[in-house]
């Protein structure tokens, strides 16, 4: 059946638009805090970075969402498993966390800056999923960890990356 440029732009989404935008914007608002921390300390992978990771996978969210209310009832044998969303963003995010990572004369280093990034990936997942309570203390951890025990190590002259 043809479809018009207009109909293209006016389908049901699942969720009112109210949700899209907070989830959204809270995801990148979330993750920013953790590239913040990497910003202000002049690490690779910084604000920007985390906060298009935490959107990129709040949006997959959302396009999975969409895709399980609506799909999924046009045929019964249609089946669409959630997890897969869990896997694909942890192979994605990985992949991108692996090229920050850096092994230089007997050194390793962008370990934190990966895990960052894999963190905000999560995050973003939570978001993207409406779980703000889990979203909220992963993001409040994630800063203490990187803030607090930074300043922890290097008082102990313990250092990492």
């Amino acid at each position: 059946m043809p479809q018009s440029l207009m109909d293209e732009f006016s389908f049901e989404f699942p969720l009112p638009m109210g949700i899209l935008l907070v989830r959204t914007i809270g995801a990148a608002l979330l993750c920013g805090l953790i590239g913040l921390e990497r910003d202000l300390h002049k690490n690779t992978a910084g604000l920007r970075t985390n906060m298009l990771v935490g959107l990129a996978v709040a949006t997959f969210c959302m396009i999975t969402l969409y895709m399980m209310e609506t799909l999924a009832d046009q045929s019964p044998a249609m089946r669409l498993d959630p997890i897969r969303l869990v896997e694909a963003v942890t192979a994605g995010i990985t992949f991108l966390a692996a090229g920050v990572i850096v092994y230089a004369k007997g050194d390793v280093r962008g370990l934190t800056t990966g895990a960052s990034m894999w963190l905000s990936g999560a995050i973003g997942l939570a978001c993207g999923l409406g779980l703000w309570p889990v979203a909220l203390l992963a993001t409040f951890a994630g800063v203490v960890i990187l803030w607090l025990l930074r300043h922890l190590q290097y008082a102990t002259g313990l250092k990492e990356e």
